[in-house]
């Protein structure tokens, strides 16, 4: 990238209104966010947001595709990787070390399978309420990789309660709820909390936020999907919504944990990751 170009990128990215779009469909790349979801999620007036995006296009940055009614905008991530290989190779003069020297004592650059001599890895689901989503992640990834994970969730929310509804699904699945309890993400930004390998937010909300990074640069991925929280209708159609919920995490994470981990390179891994939160089951 020629430096002209760099240059008014950075201008675009200066404005933080700007940057604050940029951020949340980076958080989502590759796929892509409905303008008026963006708007809605950053407290911006539609006029606004559409002036951001706008901008972000114009620079190359974001492209804009059409799906019946809605505008979907996503990051043109060849253009981002440009950026940041002017950084790397320009500014940094194609050492890396030189501009972010703890970032890369965390993760060096030399690591590009995971460290397979840790044999057992921490893992967190998020989700807004840790109620159901997030718990039924925890219970089941507690099941399926015992003795290789050790599962967490957590919500968002300042406080929340288990869902009587996912509770009965996981007692009927055979679990054992007797030690699952509903907790905040604060409580793992505390000293002494685990050091997390995964990180997986499991809903849409918990993608949105702008969490501070983990300790430990984990692997990240979202598997986004609907709140069954949020289902009406009769008590047997409310049950049948956390059933399904239930059902394609368990289908998610039996993948998961089925991963031939020692033979895939990080980002071979991370594709996987994210495939698993964009499939749906056949």
């Amino acid at each position: 990238m020629e430096s002209k170009a760099a240059s008014d990128i950075f201008a675009v990215l200066g404005h933080e209104g700007r940057l604050s779009v940029f951020r949340l469909l980076m958080r989502h790349a590759p796929q892509g966010v409905r303008a008026g979801e963006i708007a809605e999620v950053l407290g911006l007036k539609p006029n606004t947001a559409s002036v951001y995006l706008g901008a972000l296009e114009q620079a190359g940055l974001i492209a804009a595709r059409r799906d019946g009614r809605a505008i979907f905008y996503s990051i043109d991530l060849p253009r981002t990787a440009g950026l940041v290989d002017y950084f790397l190779t320009d500014c940094c003069r194609g050492r890396p070390d030189l501009c972010a020297p703890a970032t890369l004592a965390t993760f060096p650059p030399v690591q590009r399978t995971l460290n397979m001599s840790k044999r057992v890895f921490n893992v967190l689901f998020i989700c807004s309420g840790n109620s159901a989503r997030s718990i039924f992640a925890e219970a089941i990834l507690h099941k399926e990789g015992a003795g290789k994970f050790v599962a967490f969730s957590a919500g968002t929310k300042p406080r929340s309660d288990l869902n009587p509804y996912a509770l009965e699904v996981l007692k009927r699945s055979g679990h054992d709820v007797s030690s699952l309890r509903a907790k905040n993400v604060d409580e793992f930004r505390q000293p002494g909390a685990p050091k997390f390998d995964f990180v997986f937010t499991v809903c849409d909300t918990a993608a949105h936020e702008d969490c501070q990074p983990w300790p430990g640069q984990p692997m990240t991925a979202h598997w986004g999907m609907p709140d069954p929280v949020k289902a009406t209708g009769t008590d047997a159609e409310k049950a049948l919504a956390f059933a399904r919920t239930y059902a394609e995490l368990e289908r998610r994470i039996r993948a998961f944990v089925a991963l031939p981990f020692e033979a895939l390179q990080r980002v071979a891994l991370q594709d996987r990751l994210d495939d698993l939160g964009h499939e749906v089951e056949a």
